[in-house]
């Protein structure tokens, strides 16, 4: 009886010791984003229809972001304008922080920081690090707002050299169906 009861401990050992222990999900705060969303935008540009998609890539490694806004045509710009851009989120293991890449159709690329996420992860703050193509003294801030079950809000900042943040435009987004 001894030697079954020392057995069966034995083998629970084993059992456990196999098992990995529970990996925690770095990705979390940025899972809510998957999937499609449609809606509207308003701003220094002006209003806009915005699409977007979010989907993990490459393994799971990286959170792809696509995005197109189409601006309505005002007097300064009759035709109107499409603006596109692509970005990636990584998780820099190193510095253990978020990072977001993001190549917009006016030749210019942000490199953003996740600088804050709220305790319920329904705000999440982003930071520009570095920015190509524009002046290096400017500074940017995405700000991106959870509203609901399937709803967000986009607030873009930008501080020119010597100034304070200003709002620069608004998105709604609305998960598509």
């Amino acid at each position: 009886m001894k030697l079954t009861i020392l057995f069966i401990l034995l083998l629970a050992g084993l059992v456990s010791a196999q098992t990995p222990p529970a990996k925690s999900d770095t990705w979390k705060p940025l899972k809510f984003f998957v999937g499609t969303w449609e809606g509207s935008g308003k701003g220094e540009a002006g209003d806009a229809k915005v699409e977007r998609e979010y989907k993990f890539t490459l393994g799971d490694k990286y959170l792809q972001a696509i995005h197109r806004s189409i601006y309505d045509p005002k007097a300064n710009n009759p035709k109107g304008n499409v603006h596109e851009d692509l970005g990636l989120f990584s998780y820099d293991k190193v510095r253990k922080q978020f990072v977001f890449r993001q190549f917009n159709s006016e030749d210019f690329m942000v490199q953003w920081l996740v600088t804050g996420i709220a305790d319920d992860a329904k705000t999440i703050i982003l930071d520009s690090e570095a920015v190509e193509n524009i002046p290096k003294s400017m500074r940017t801030r995405l700000t991106y707002k959870i509203t609901g079950d399937n709803e967000f809000t986009e607030t873009y900042e930008i501080a020119e050299p010597g100034k304070d943040l200003a709002v620069y435009y608004v998105k709604t987004f609305k998960r598509k169906k």
